[in-house]
């Protein structure tokens, strides 16, 4: 972890920058992604008619390509950001997001342009895909490069952020499908929130433009191949990283699917999914800050433990009540609840993740690391529950996945505790 440095008035403006600069790049990433997982149904319609029963797997195959291709990006991106700045970093990252966010927002549908509506729109999630690789580890490397102490509290806003966007999205879904018709929803309702999602990139610019490059970056000698650094020399570190982040990704994924399978296997209306959203939306906006406080005295990897024993304890038990309920009330309460586990485990992440890796190749680790972690064991999520459901027929069936990840999330931070003694 970066040293804890006396935390004078310039110190913690320049902090608070951070966190409003970090925070916005996080909320156009997530809102972007939280909005086009929660119209599948919705964007299957428009872009997959002919499909049949395999439209919603298209929809989401289009989506897994996002999360295909972040590796790369953060290959990429997390590498320039160490070998020039980090600032130069964040603002490619969200100049290509917009272009990404506005590819989506304006892409003809199948009723125009026949297949090439899926092919642009293919293009708009792998545009967003790649920057997003660079975008998390990059933003969380500034914050924590920035902040003169209370490292995991600053790094926890990067989660905050996500709640926000979680928060917005299902807002907007529960609008939508409220007060438009079915036809004004289809025709150009889902776009709505795309355009509004662009609003956000030119403040994120003027306020990344007038960053300062963090002290310790400049202080260190740079690797003229930081990514061939990391393979070489912390590939343990970066396979357990990347086990860690299980339980964060598919409890965010697991919430996002909810729209989707209320609606296509409960007959439960959208709208309430979207009110779950919004309840875990202010579960993280409220509890990331100060499981990150907590996350400071105690240490990250604790509390995540116990956050991964509570996602396996309660996976069967949320999602059968679901099923068997089949009500409004049952959704929130199973959405709610993995919003609380989500918090708890993800707003300690960025900050044990920061402290895995030395400043040389903090953003290309910390990038290579959650993006890899993110693909395999959350991006492809919505795709795979899709496909178990459908060769299972079990409704059960999401809960067995969850519960296998959060294994995956426990080996990885018996590893983190053990072998690179982080508390």
């Amino acid at each position: 972890m970066t040293a804890t440095v006396q935390a004078t008035p310039e110190r913690l403006a320049a902090a608070r920058k951070a966190v409003i600069s970090s925070s916005i790049g996080a909320a156009l990433e997530w809102f972007d992604i939280i909005v086009y997982a929660s119209f599948a149904v919705v964007i299957t319609e428009n872009f997959f008619p002919d499909a049949g029963e395999y439209g919603l797997i298209y929809t989401f195959a289009t989506f897994a390509t996002t999360y295909l291709i972040r590796p790369l990006g953060g290959m990429i991106l997390g590498s320039y950001a160490d070998r020039t700045s980090r600032k130069s970093a964040l603002t490619l990252t969200l100049l290509l997001m917009m272009v990404g966010t506005l590819l989506m927002a304006v892409a003809p549908t199948y009723a125009m342009v026949g297949i090439w509506g899926g092919v642009i729109i293919l293009l708009s999630r792998l545009i967003q895909g790649f920057s997003a690789g660079g975008e998390f580890g990059t933003a969380t490397t500034f914050l924590i490069e920035t902040a003169p102490h209370r490292k995991m509290f600053y790094a926890s806003w990067q989660v905050g952020a996500q709640g926000v966007s979680m928060l917005l999205a299902s807002a907007f879904g529960f609008g939508l499908n409220t007060w438009l018709s079915e036809q004004d929803l289809y025709d150009w309702g889902w776009r709505v929130p795309f355009f509004v999602g662009l609003l956000i990139g030119p403040v994120g610019l003027y306020i990344r433009a007038r960053l300062a490059e963090p002290e310790e970056l400049g202080s260190t000698e740079r690797r003229k191949s930081p990514l061939a650094a990391v393979f070489r020399e912390h590939a343990g570190r970066l396979l357990a990283g990347s086990a860690v982040i299980g339980v964060a990704t598919i409890s965010v994924y697991m919430i996002l699917y909810m729209p989707t399978f209320a609606v296509a296997n409960l007959d439960i209306p959208p709208t309430a999914a979207y009110l779950g959203g919004i309840v875990s939306g202010l579960i993280t906006i409220v509890g990331s800050p100060y499981v990150g406080r907590l996350a400071d005295r105690v240490g990250p990897a604790r509390i995540m433990t116990w956050a991964a024993i509570a996602a396996l304890v309660l996976a069967w038990p949320v999602f059968q009540l679901i099923v068997t309920l089949r009500s409004v009330a049952a959704l929130v309460v199973a959405i709610a609840l993995l919003g609380v586990v989500m918090v708890f485990y993800f707003a300690p992440l960025p900050g044990l993740l920061s402290s895995m890796f030395p400043a040389d190749v903090r953003g290309t680790g910390l990038s290579v690391t959650y993006n890899v972690g993110v693909t395999v064991l959350g991006g492809i999520a919505p795709l795979v529950l899709t496909w178990l459901l459908n060769i299972t027929g079990s409704l059960n069936a999401p809960s067995l996945y969850y519960m296998a990840i959060a294994v995956i999330s426990l080996v990885g931070l018996y590893f983190v505790r053990t072998r690179y003694a982080q508390r």
